[in-house]
């Protein structure tokens, strides 16, 4: 009988490790606890964009992955996609910031 015990016991062991290792994050694929944070940082940054009057006007869209924060749309100046990264980079939580806005 404590046989059979320690078998259960190891392979409940067994099933949380790889629950866990299932959550884990990799260079191309982020945990869940990332995922949430980059939505925030996310939401964080297009709120901060939408709130500047210089910037609301413009098409700028805003994804992040594990912190970085890439900027992607079209604006009407150079200055604007200074301010734009300034913006962005002004957000706790934003490691760095990647421009690929377009000035029309």
């Amino acid at each position: 009988m404590t046989k059979f015990y320690n078998t259960i016991k190891l392979f409940t062991c067994l099933v949380i490790t790889l629950s866990f290792l299932g959550c884990a994050s990799t260079r191309t694929h982020e945990g869940t606890g990332e995922y949430v944070d980059d939505t925030v940082i996310t939401t964080k940054v297009k709120s901060a964009i939408f709130s500047d009057p210089d910037l609301k006007v413009l098409h700028i869209n805003v994804e992040t992955f594990k912190g970085v924060v890439q900027l992607s749309g079209f604006v009407n100046s150079a200055s604007s996609v200074t301010k734009a990264r300034d913006v962005a980079r002004s957000v706790k939580g934003v490691v760095s910031v990647q421009t690929n806005l377009i000035v029309k």
